[in-house]
């Protein structure tokens, strides 16, 4: 028995879950999420405590028991509290520029990097060289900063790129003349 996907999950106050035949829908504060239930799963609410339930003791049964709880408890969070990831801009003349839902980075190639925003994510730009994204949805939030992190990777012996906020980065020792 999957121990993730027995446990029962209370549903906060102001939090409304649907389940439908293949797919759960979770309605909050923050904004409405739809996601596909993984196979061999359904999904049961009674009293305010949603269920997780399988179809059969196979291995793959199991493990998507597990995995389909823990996406309903990441919608849930994010539909009350949100999620969010910081990103730092090091490097001389690197920075970024929100203009509506485009992002215009320059990191030191010949031309701007520009990008789309999702819709759903928010990206607030601090003092040119910090950037947070935030959603209700986790893993649009954790792709859109892995994209802006891709542009360019803090190179490692001088740091210089974008990398997450609490990110440690290595800094390796350069060429000695003898």
């Amino acid at each position: 028995m999957s121990r993730i996907g027995k446990k029962p999950l209370p549903i906060p106050q102001g939090v409304k879950a649907t389940p439908g035949a293949k797919d759960i829908t979770i309605e909050g504060p923050k904004g409405k999420l739809t996601k596909a239930l993984p196979p061999m799963t359904s999904v049961k609410i009674e009293n305010g405590i949603l269920q997780v339930n399988r179809a059969d003791e196979s291995r793959t049964a199991r493990t998507m028991h597990g995995l389909a709880r823990s996406l309903i408890a990441g919608m849930v969070v994010g539909v009350t509290e949100g999620y969010k990831k910081d990103l730092e801009i090091v490097g001389v003349g690197y920075k970024a520029q929100l203009t509506g839902q485009k992002i215009t980075l320059n990191l030191g190639y010949s031309h701007p990097i520009v990008y789309n925003v999702p819709e759903g994510i928010k990206v607030v730009i601090a003092d040119n060289t910090k950037m947070n994204v935030s959603g209700i949805d986790k893993q649009l939030v954790g792709e859109v900063a892995a994209t802006l992190r891709r542009f360019k990777k803090p190179e490692p012996y001088k740091g210089k790129g974008v990398r997450y906020a609490n990110e440690h980065i290595t800094i390796k020792e350069g060429k000695t003349v003898a």
